[in-house]
Formats: C-alpha cells, structure tokens, sequence
C-alpha cells in the first residue's frame, strides 16, 4: 500500500469508517504523499490526464486577450466601482487591478498570461497584480520557480479571502472595497472533495457512502447517520440533502433505481461563495467538468459522475491505488451559479469551451494585430482546444460580473 493509503488504513483503524470526502481529501492533497503533492509532472502526455494548459501556451493567451478587455473595463468604470474619481489612475493613488487564480498547480497557465500581457499590454501590466492562491508549500515552491521572472509582480497567499481583499460577511454589504479585477480557476472546482450519497430504494432514504478496510483492502460502506471523522461531526445524508436542495421530487425518486449514486460538494459551493461576496468590480469564472442540477440524476449517471485517472485511462474504482490517481467528480454548476447569485452577481455566460474560446478568437481574427500572429501552431492547439471530441465540449465555463 502507498504512504497515503497507509495513512488512511491507519485512520480507520484508529477511528473507524471514513466519509468519502475524507478519503478524498487524504488521497489527494495529504502533505508529502497526496497526489496534487507529487512534484513529478501528473499532467499531459507523460501523465495522468490532459489540461487544456498542457495543450500549449494558446489557452493562457487567449485567457490574458479576454482579461486584458476587462481589466480595461474596470479602469474605464473606476469610479462607479470603487469611488474613485475619474481622474485617478491605477497605480498612482488607486487601488491595482488583480489577477487571482485559485488552483495554478506547477505555474504554466499564470505563465502564459503574465508572458502575453506583458508583451502585448505592458501598461496593463504596469498596473496588474497576479495573485496565487494555494495552501500547499510544495506546489508554491515549483510555481514560485516558474515565474520567478516576474518578481514582485506575483504573490502568493493560502487562502482564496487573502488575494481578494475583503472578504464580506454577507452580500447586502457595499463591494465598493472588494476586489477590482479577476478571480478564476481551471479545473479546481472538480477535484475539491465531495460528499457520494446513496439512495435505498426499498427504505426510501438517502444514506453516506464512507470507506472502510476489509482483509486489507479499502472498500465501501454505509456511513451510520452523524458519524464523525477525524475532524468534525458530518452531517447525516438527509441533513446534506435538505441543505443542498437537490432537484429530487417524488417522482424522481420512484424511479431512481436501488443504490443510485450522486455527489455533493459543499466546498466548492463555499469556494464561490467566497470570491463572490468578495468581487468589488470584475468577474469570477471557472473552466472545469461539470453539469447542471438535473443532469445528475440522468439514468447513466446511477454510479454517480467521481472517477479516477492513471496515463489517461478513466477508471470507476476511485478506492485504488490512493495517491497514485487523480480522483474527479463533475462540478454541479447549478449550484454554484445560484451561490454567485444570492451574493449579488449577475450570471454572464454559461458556455462550453469551444463556445468560450471561438467568441474570443472572433474578436482577435478581426484585429490580428492586438494579439499577435496566428500561426499554424496556434491554429492546431486551438482546435484541440474546441473540438466536441477532445476539450471543447467536455469542459464547461461560467463567468459571472460586478459593475462591468
């Protein structure tokens, strides 16, 4: 068994069955063993998966040409975002323009848009910070090597409320403080640990799945109601369904068949929650696999949507080889587009990436010249990037705004 596995055999033993979040949480992030902790490089050809930052530097540039129209935007409604008058300039006085972005792994994607930025709009440049967000010392020293060239231009912090500014108790209060620029992530929201709920057709109640050993090997379980972990107390199946609110009515329900699996991801819910109330003026967006709220409970979808993946084959035994696989589940955007919402921001788009990326590259192939040369290279990554069979449509995108 890996030094992780051992690590999670060990908390079972000492306390007993554990949720699934937990053995997520353990599998991937533990310090020095998890997953996301491996220096060597899990993602592209020699990986375990493909990014659309491991196609090539295209996805970054295309990334920094939209920021950079929005960043712009914000300069252009200071003064009704941040009460600044129209006068004031960024960088002299004002508050800088951020750049946030939660989940940046080994620093390629910060990379890409800081290098286009600082050739095709270097006095945006002048006045940007590019934030971090990441809690993990490891990936913080592999990205800090990454873009060491930008100095004093990047900064690191281990929690999303450290790069945004303000982070606002509730969203009644004025945002004029909060954050002037853009908070994002790619490919964060799907591997933050969840909740696997299952359904007893024949008793008619929600129950938690959890993980347990048995002659040595990690197996499923039902987790007893408010079953602690190592940690806090966990809610019950139903208190978890109640609080989430999921689609489910009576009729659903009948039809559901015994056993059917879904996931909830409270984390994540609180992830855009808090750069929400957060944003002054700008916009928050996320790149990632997901679905909406009823899409979860298609029919093909009765093992529920968390997979594994080791060189690039998918797998459904999430429980194996723990520290060795990546561990996914589709993000419920339904879920946290309202949590965006009941903060106060307006939805943008909700958009497949190949819809995404083309509205960009659009605006670029009008004006070739405000974003650089589109060259054969670009024009190949481009279309690994959008085509329906390899990222364009798997992916999806959310963006929602404050006061531009």
């Amino acid at each position: 068994m890996s030094a992780v596995g051992e690590r999670i055999a060990a908390e079972i033993n000492d306390r007993g069955a554990i949720t699934f979040t937990r053995f997520m949480e353990l599998a991937l992030y533990c310090p020095n063993c998890g997953y996301y902790e491996k220096e060597e490089d899990i993602i592209g050809r020699g990986g375990d998966y493909y990014t659309s930052v491991s196609v090539g530097s295209l996805f970054g540039e295309l990334l920094a040409f939209q920021f950079s129209e929005w960043l712009q935007e914000i300069q252009e409604s200071s003064a009704k975002c941040s009460g600044l008058t129209p006068t004031d300039r960024v960088g002299e006085g004002g508050e800088v323009l951020r750049i946030v972005e939660a989940g940046a792994h080994g620093g390629d994607l910060a990379r890409d848009i800081l290098d286009w930025l600082h050739k095709h709009r270097p006095e945006l440049f002048g006045a940007l910070e590019y934030w971090i967000v990441e809690p993990s010392g490891g990936r913080r020293n592999w990205q800090q090597r990454k873009l060491r060239e930008y100095g004093n231009s990047v900064h690191w912090v281990g929690e999303l409320a450290g790069a945004t500014g303000r982070a606002f108790p509730d969203s009644r209060v004025q945002h004029s403080a909060g954050l002037r620029g853009i908070c994002f992530s790619n490919e964060l929201l799907d591997a933050m640990p969840v909740h696997r709920l299952g359904w007893d057709a024949k008793a008619r109640v929600w129950f938690e799945w959890g993980v347990t050993l048995q002659a040595g090997q990690l197996v499923w379980t039902q987790m007893p109601g408010g079953t602690p972990d190592n940690r806090n107390h966990q809610s019950s199946a139903r208190d978890l369904i109640s609080q989430f609110q999921l689609p489910i009515d009576h009729g659903l329900l009948d039809t559901l068949p015994d056993g059917f699996t879904t996931e909830l991801c409270p984390a994540a819910e609180e992830w855009w929650r808090t750069a929400a109330m957060a944003l002054g003026c700008g916009k928050v967006l996320t790149f990632d696999y997901g679905l909406s709220a009823e899409e979860f409970f298609m029919p093909e979808r009765k093992e529920g949507t968390a997979r594994g993946y080791h060189h690039h084959r998918p797998s459904s035994n999430v429980l194996a080889h723990p520290g060795e696989q990546d561990i996914t589940a589709h993000v419920n955007f339904t879920a946290i587009r309202t949590a965006g919402e009941s903060a106060g921001l307006r939805t943008d788009a909700f958009l497949t990436q190949a819809q995404f990326l083309t509205s960009i590259a659009a605006r670029i192939w009008k004006d070739e010249g405000s974003f650089g040369e589109w060259t054969p290279e670009r024009t190949r990554q481009f279309q690994t990037l959008t085509h329906p069979e390899h990222l364009g449509q798997s992916f999806r995108v959310l963006v929602q705004g404050r006061g531009i």
